[in-house]
């Protein structure tokens, strides 16, 4: 039997020096979410103590997965986070793979109008991609990736968010790592900052981060954003969460960043009646 003789691959090999100089700057994209922008940061040591100094957003150029059950805000997240950007000038791809593009147009219009932005004043720095309209796209990730290619080169746009990647791989999760993979290393490639919402499923503990397809988001993206709730069903919940029986409860929670440190505490998330979302207040065990 004949075996293929390894191959050294060469242009794999950078020192580090070399890598350093491609090395972008991290700074901090302001997410439009009140509260979460200062819970990421980077270090510096003076005088022997370390000094903490927020981010101001999300790392730049970092993939993170936000993830969460049904209802606990991972929408609103990205909406939010693609208005703001929008209106600090950048362009967005934005990947609609649940909702077809006039909906989540409409959506994007109503969550501008909550936080104070006129959107025909930023409707054109957001590129819509319908994946939810098109199979050929939803089915097939070279497609997908291409398209989105040519959206970044004639759009020029420098973020990208993808709502919800689990709709690529849910009928085929032994593929989800490999989808996974492949839509971060081009995201990579391209110097994209970029949110990809996945679905949990319904089994899976409220505030871990496994998703859809196992771990397959969270051991390859840079960093995951958890959002959970909880039904007030027990005078236990009720004590612990301060909230009566029969309210819902809904809680935030970084886990992991690659890219800069930050808080890994769980705060409670607010959902206002126009549909913007809050990180509050650190969840404090009250016994």
């Amino acid at each position: 039997m004949d075996f293929e003789k390894p191959q050294v691959i060469e242009e794999s090999i950078i020192k580090s020096r070399e890598a350093l100089k491609k090395s972008p700057e991290l700074k901090g994209l302001p997410t439009g979410v009140e509260g979460l922008d200062d819970l990421f940061f980077i270090t510096e040591i003076k005088d022997k103590k370390i000094i903490k100094k927020p981010l101001g957003g999300i790392p730049s150029l970092s993939v993170i997965n936000i993830t969460g059950s049904s209802d606990t805000g991972k929408t609103l997240l990205v909406e939010q986070f693609t208005i703001k950007q929008a209106e600090l000038g950048s362009n967005i791809a934005f990947i609609t793979v649940e909702t077809p593009s006039a909906f989540v147009a409409t959506s994007l219009n109503e969550r501008a109008s909550a936080m104070g932005i006129k959107f025909s004043d930023i409707e054109d720095r957001i590129i819509l991609i319908d994946a939810a309209s098109h199979t050929m796209l939803r089915e097939n990730t070279p497609n997908l990736l291409a398209t989105l290619a040519y959206v970044i080169k004639k759009y020029n746009t420098t973020i990208t968010v993808i709502d919800s990647v689990t709709g690529f791989y849910e009928h085929r999760e032994m593929l989800a790592r490999t989808i996974i993979r492949q839509i971060y290393n081009f995201l990579k490639k391209w110097y994209q900052t970029a949110l990809i919402v996945s679905q949990k499923r319904s089994g899976h503990e409220e505030l871990t981060a496994e998703a859809a397809g196992g771990y397959a988001v969270g051991h390859i993206v840079d960093g995951t954003m958890v959002l959970a709730k909880e039904l007030i069903m027990s005078q236990y919940s009720s004590k612990v969460f301060g909230k009566p029986l029969g309210e819902i409860v809904r809680l935030f929670r970084i886990d992991g960043c690659r890219l800069c440190g930050h808080d890994t505490r769980t705060h409670f998330l607010e959902i206002s009646d126009t549909g913007l979302i809050k990180v509050g207040p650190i969840l404090v065990n009250k016994w």
